[in-house]
C-alpha cells in the first residue's frame, strides 16, 4: 500500500479559512479515487513540535558528523533534539508520494516550513557526499507544491522575487525528489472579485496532477 503525506504550513487549521487547503482537499479526493486504499498522513505544521536549528542541534550535528564524537558523549539536550529531528526524518522518509501546501508570505515560504525541511537535512540519512558532490538519497518519490499567492509572481516585475516555492524546489530536488509542475493560485489579494475564478482554476489544476501522481510509479 502507498503512502502519500500531506504536509501544510498554514496556521489556519480550518480549510474554511485557508484557500490552499480548500485546493489541497479536491487534490486527495482525486487522488483517492485513482487509489482508494493509500494511506495519507496529515502533518499541519503548525501542531507539532518541529526542533529548530539553535546551538544545541548545531553543535550536536557537527560533533557526530565530523569530530569525533559519540551519541553517548552529547549533551542530554543535544542528544534529545537530535533524536527528535531524526525521528522527524523517518516520518518523512517512510512516503511515496508528497504534498506541500504553503501560502506566500513576504516573498518567501512560512518560516517553520524553513525549520521542517532544515530537520531533513541528515548526511547519511537524506543524502550523501560523493566526490562529484552532495547525492540526495530520497530518489524516486514524487513530490507536488500547492501554493497560494497574494501577488503576481508567475510573470512581470514580482517574478525574480519569489522565494517560497522556489526554495522548497531547490531542497526537494537536492534530497533527490521527483518534482511536478508546482500548482499555484495568485493574485489573491490584488483581484479579490476575481477569487471564484483563480480558485476554480487551481482546483482544476490540482485535480489533474492529483491524477498524474496518482498514476505514477514510484521507485524507492
Amino acid at each position: 500500500m502507498s503512502k502519500l503525506l500531506y504536509i501544510t504550513a498554514n496556521p489556519k487549521i480550518d480549510s474554511k479559512l485557508s484557500k490552499g487547503a480548500q485546493i489541497g482537499e479536491v487534490f486527495l479526493e482525486e487522488f483517492k479515487k485513482i487509489q482508494p486504499d493509500v494511506e495519507i498522513e496529515h502533518m499541519h505544521l503548525y501542531s507539532m513540535d518541529i526542533p529548530e536549528i539553535d546551538m544545541d542541534l548545531l553543535y550536536g550535528r557537527a560533533k557526530l558528523s565530523f569530530m569525533g564524537y559519540t551519541k553517548d558523549q552529547l549533551s542530554e539536550d543535544e542528544r534529545t533534539k537530535l533524536e527528535k529531528m531524526h525521528a522527524l526524518a523517518e516520518r518523512f522518509i517512510a512516503a511515496d508520494y508528497y504534498v506541500f501546501v504553503t501560502p506566500i508570505w513576504n516573498l518567501g515560504a512560512p518560516p517553520i516550513l524553513k525549520s521542517f525541511m532544515d530537520c531533513m537535512f541528515l548526511h547519511g540519512k537524506t543524502f550523501t557526499n560523493t566526490e562529484a558532490g552532495p547525492k540526495g538519497l530520497l530518489t524516486g518519490r514524487k513530490a507536488l507544491h500547492i501554493q497560494t499567492r497574494g501577488g503576481i509572481y508567475s510573470t512581470g516585475p514580482m517574478v525574480e522575487f519569489e522565494m517560497g516555492d522556489r526554495y522548497l524546489r531547490k531542497a526537494l530536488e537536492f534530497l533527490g525528489f521527483e518534482l511536478m509542475d508546482t500548482v499555484y493560485a495568485e493574485g489573491l489579494d490584488h483581484y479579490p472579485k476575481q477569487i471564484p475564478e483563480i480558485m476554480a482554476a487551481a482546483k482544476e489544476k490540482a485535480a489533474d496532477a492529483a491524477r498524474e501522481m496518482a498514476k505514477a510509479t514510484v521507485t524507492i
